[in-house]
């Protein structure tokens, strides 16, 4: 516990650049955003790439996913999958406030964020929790809106395997009963405009599965919000 306390202290620190290590500059050097983190044309309800000029994905179009709008700042790619999987595997919780960054100068961001009535972290499972010693998406939401996140209203109430062993089917299937909205709460939903935020989108079965859940709770707008998408 101590080693990954003080990793995350380190990680917060002023240092090095993560991607090309510049000394000293800060956690994402501006040379390294530009070469890496340009903006390109995504599906507005999936954030898949799209050639440029198209609004929404095929898959989309056929039928409509459960989130009204779906950001991503990158995609799953090098530099930033080293990154992530650093993240969430390696005990480097001080990337969130870097990431947060990346994610706030995408464009559309600010406005959801400002837009939004809450800002929901996507749950784990307290199995997940325990073994990873903290939730990545719960630190990314409190650097993006430490005023607005909200962690009590959307639920983990069953662990799944991890998503990257099962094909799309078998996701779908393990996730169907995996989120609940507390009862207590679920006026703070009703008729809300909501973020859902989590750090990779790769098929997008948990975050459309979140999104039911609180689409069912009566949550008037989803918008999905990741640092990576899959491509």
């Amino acid at each position: 516990m101590f080693a990954r306390v003080f990793r995350g202290l380190l990680d917060a620190l002023p240092s090095q650049c993560m991607v090309c290590h510049a000394w000293p500059g800060p956690s994402l050097c501006e040379a390294c955003v530009n070469r890496f983190a340009q903006p390109q044309p995504r599906c507005q309800t999936c954030a898949l790439l799209l050639p440029p000029g198209v609004r929404q994905c095929g898959e989309c179009i056929k039928q409509a996913p459960p989130l009204d709008a779906c950001l991503a700042a990158v995609s799953y790619t090098y530099p930033w999958s080293k990154l992530i999987v650093g993240y969430k595997f390696h005990a480097h919780p001080g990337r969130a406030a870097a990431f947060a960054l990346l994610l706030r100068s995408t464009p559309w961001v600010e406005p959801a964020l400002e837009a939004a009535d809450a800002v929901l972290p996507m749950p784990l499972s307290a199995e997940r929790l325990r073994s990873r010693g903290f939730n990545q998406a719960l630190l990314l939401a409190r650097q993006l809106a430490p005023g607005n996140t909200n962690s009590r209203l959307l639920l983990r109430i069953q662990d799944t395997p991890p998503q990257s062993s099962l094909n799309r089917p078998e996701r779908l299937d393990a996730l169907k009963n995996a989120f609940a909205v507390d009862p207590l709460l679920v006026s703070q939903i009703l008729g809300k405009r909501l973020v859902l935020v989590d750090d990779v989108m790769t098929s997008g079965a948990s975050l459309y599965a979140a999104a039911r859940v609180l689409r069912a709770a009566g949550a008037a707008h989803i918008t999905g919000l990741v640092i990576a998408r899959t491509e």
